[in-house]
C-alpha cells in the first residue's frame, strides 16, 4: 500500500517551530541562571546574616559578664534563644574554649561538645562553613568572644540549608512563572511574526522557494526581451541580460534611478511615466525599441513593470520591405509604360513607318540605358547600385529627376565587411525618400521639375554619402530638430527616417550633418569610416 507524500512544512512554519525551540531554550537558561544565582545569593545573604548575628553575640557585655559566673548557661541560654527568634536564624550555640555549649536550641544538649571547627576561631578568626550538626547541615559563623586579651568564649551562629533551599523554592515558584508568561509572549509573537512571513512566502516551504528563485534567475537570463522592474522611487530594481543590452547599461544598474541613467530624453520620460504606455518606439544611439509600460498598484510601494522589444532589425526588414515594395510599383509602371511604348513601335511598323519606329525604340532604349551604365560604372557595391537604380525609377515616377553626382566613385571591394548592407539601405534610402518627398512638395507649389543628386564617393579611409535637393530645405531654427525620432514635416505617425539614418550612422562610428544648398535645399552629408569603425 503506498501512502500519499507529506508536504514538507512551510518555510514560515519551519521558522516557528524552530523559533519556539529557541525561546524555549533562551528562556529555561533563564530560568536556570536565575535559580543558580538565586540560591548563591540567598546563601550569600545567610552568610551575612549570621556573621551579624554572631559578632554581635560575641561583643555583647553581657554576653562578656555571664560567661565570668559559675553556671554561663543560666544566664545565655535565654539571651540566645531572644535573639535566635527575633532574628529568625536556627541556631546560636555559645561555647567555652573548650567547644563544651552553654547554649543551644535543644536545651537537652546544653553541656554536650559542639560539633564543628573551632580552631582558627581560637586563634582570633571569625570564619564561615557549612557543616552538618545536630539540627543538620548548616551555614554557620564561628567567632571568638574576647574579655580584654583573652578569648574567654565561642559563638557559633547559623541557619540550616533546608530553610535557605525552602527560600529558594519559594522564588523559584515567582521564576517559573516569570519564565512561563515570557515563554507564552515569545511563542504569540513568534506567531504573529510568521503569520506574516507566511502570507509574503504564499505558505511556501524552503525548497519550493529555493527552486522558484533557481526558474527566476534562469527565466530573467533566457528571456530575449527586456525586463525592467522600477519601484516607487524609480529606481530600478531588476533589470535582465536583454534589458541590460537593449537599454545600453553596465552591470551594477540596479538600485540606480532612471533619470541618472544618461537616456534618450523621451525613452526616460516614458520610463516615469505613471500612465499605462503601449508599443511606444523609442531610439537610443544604436537600437529601436519598442516600450511597454504597467504601473504596479497594491502592496507597500507602487513601482512600474516595463518590456523592453528590440525594433532595430525589424525596422530594418520593412525599411527594406519599403523600398522592393517601391521597386515592384517603379517596374510595374515601367511594364505599363513599356507596354505603351511597344504599342506604338508596332503601329508605326504598321503604319509603314519602320525607320520612325526605329528612331523611337533607339532613343528609349539610350535614355534608359544612360543612367543605368552611369550608376554601375561609378558604384561598384551592387546594394547601393540596386538601389540607386530603384530609387531613380520611383522618383521618375513621382516627376523628380534623381541624378548621380560626377565625383561619384566606389570601387569595387572598397566598403569592408564590417559595414553593413542593410545600415546603408537604411542611410542612402532614408536620405533619397526625404529629398524625393521635399522637392515633390516644392514642384506642386512652383511648378518647376524637382531635383535630387546624390553623391556616393570612398576616398581617404572614409564613404561620403551625400543627398542634395533644390527643395525648400529646412529651416534653421529645425536643424538641431530634424534628426529627433517624432520630427517630421508630414504630419503625426513620421519622422522616423532621418533618426534611423543618425541611429545607422552612429552604429558604424560616423556622422550626419546638415547644410543648406546652394539653391536654398537641403544637403545632408553622411561619413563613414572604412577601417572597422562600428560599434558594437
Amino acid at each position: 500500500m503506498r501512502f500519499p507524500r507529506t508536504r514538507p512544512r512551510s518555510l514560515a512554519g519551519q521558522l516557528f517551530a524552530w523559533q519556539v525551540v529557541l525561546v524555549a531554550a533562551v528562556v529555561a537558561g533563564c530560568a536556570f541562571f536565575a535559580y543558580v544565582s538565586g540560591r548563591g545569593q540567598a546563601e550569600e545573604t545567610a552568610a551575612r546574616q549570621v556573621r551579624a548575628v554572631a559578632l554581635s553575640v560575641a561583643g555583647s557585655p553581657s554576653v562578656r559578664e555571664a560567661i565570668r559566673t559559675d553556671d554561663p548557661s543560666a544566664a545565655l541560654q535565654p539571651y540566645a534563644e531572644r535573639v535566635r527568634k527575633e532574628t529568625g536564624i536556627a541556631f546560636i550555640t555559645i561555647m567555652s574554649p573548650d567547644r563544651v555549649r552553654w547554649t543551644h536550641p535543644d536545651a537537652d544538649r546544653i553541656g554536650e561538645t559542639f560539633l564543628g571547627h573551632t580552631a582558627r576561631a581560637l586563634r582570633g578568626e571569625t570564619f564561615t562553613e557549612t557543616y552538618t550538626g545536630t539540627l543538620g547541615p548548616s551555614i554557620r559563623v564561628v567567632t571568638p568572644v574576647r574579655d580584654g586579651g583573652r578569648i574567654t568564649g565561642l559563638v557559633s551562629a547559623g541557619i540550616t540549608v533546608d530553610r535557605v533551599s525552602s527560600q529558594v523554592r519559594a522564588q523559584l515558584g515567582a521564576l517559573a512563572l516569570a519564565a512561563g508568561a515570557a515563554l507564552v509572549l515569545g511563542g504569540l509573537g513568534t506567531y504573529v511574526i510568521n503569520a506574516r512571513l507566511r502570507r509574503h512566502t504564499h505558505g511556501m516551504n524552503a525548497a519550493e522557494l529555493s527552486r522558484l528563485h533557481d526558474y527566476h534567475e534562469a527565466t530573467l537570463h533566457a528571456v530575449r526581451e527586456g525586463l525592467l522592474m522600477l519601484d516607487g522611487q524609480r529606481r530600478i530594481a531588476l533589470i535582465n541580460d536583454a534589458g541590460r543590452d537593449l537599454l545600453g547599461l553596465a552591470p551594477g544598474t540596479v538600485g540606480r534611478r532612471v533619470a541618472d541613467l544618461d537616456l534618450p530624453a523621451p525613452l526616460t520620460g516614458a520610463l516615469l511615466a505613471s500612465e499605462e504606455r503601449v508599443d511606444e518606439v523609442h531610439l537610443t544611439a544604436d537600437r529601436v525599441i519598442v516600450v511597454n509600460t504597467r504601473p504596479v498598484v497594491g502592496g507597500e510601494r507602487r513601482g512600474t513593470v516595463v518590456t523592453l522589444r528590440d525594433h532595430t532589425e525589424l525596422q530594418a526588414l520593412s525599411g527594406e520591405l519599403d523600398s522592393e515594395r517601391g521597386f515592384t510599383r517603379a517596374l510595374r509602371s515601367q511594364a505599363h509604360e513599356a507596354a505603351n511604348r511597344l504599342h506604338t513601335v508596332v503601329s508605326l511598323i504598321e503604319l509603314g513607318r519602320a525607320d520612325e519606329a526605329v528612331g523611337f525604340a533607339t532613343a528609349e532604349l539610350e535614355l534608359a540605358q544612360a543612367l543605368t551604365d552611369r550608376v554601375v560604372g561609378a558604384v561598384a557595391e551592387p546594394v547601393l547600385a540596386a538601389l540607386l537604380l530603384g530609387k531613380a525609377a520611383q522618383a521618375n515616377e513621382r516627376g523628380v529627376e534623381l541624378v548621380l553626382a560626377e565625383d561619384s566613385l566606389i570601387d569595387d571591394g572598397a566598403l569592408p565587411a564590417s559595414l553593413p548592407a542593410r545600415d546603408l539601405v537604411t542611410i542612402l534610402g532614408n536620405l533619397i525618400d526625404n529629398a524625393v518627398d521635399a522637392v515633390t512638395q516644392e514642384a506642386a507649389g512652383s511648378g518647376q521639375r524637382g531635383r535630387v543628386v546624390v553623391t556616393a564617393l570612398a576616398e581617404g579611409g572614409e564613404l561620403l554619402l551625400r543627398v542634395a535637393d533644390n527643395g525648400a530645405g529646412v529651416d534653421p531654427a529645425d536643424a538641431a530638430e530634424v534628426f529627433r525620432a517624432g520630427w517630421s514635416t508630414h504630419g503625426a505617425g513620421r519622422g522616423l527616417g532621418l533618426a534611423l539614418v543618425r541611429q545607422a550612422a552612429h552604429r558604424s562610428g560616423g556622422t550626419v550633418g546638415l547644410e543648406q544648398g546652394p539653391d536654398g535645399g537641403a544637403v545632408f552629408t553622411v561619413r563613414l569610416p572604412l577601417a572597422a569603425g562600428v560599434r558594437a
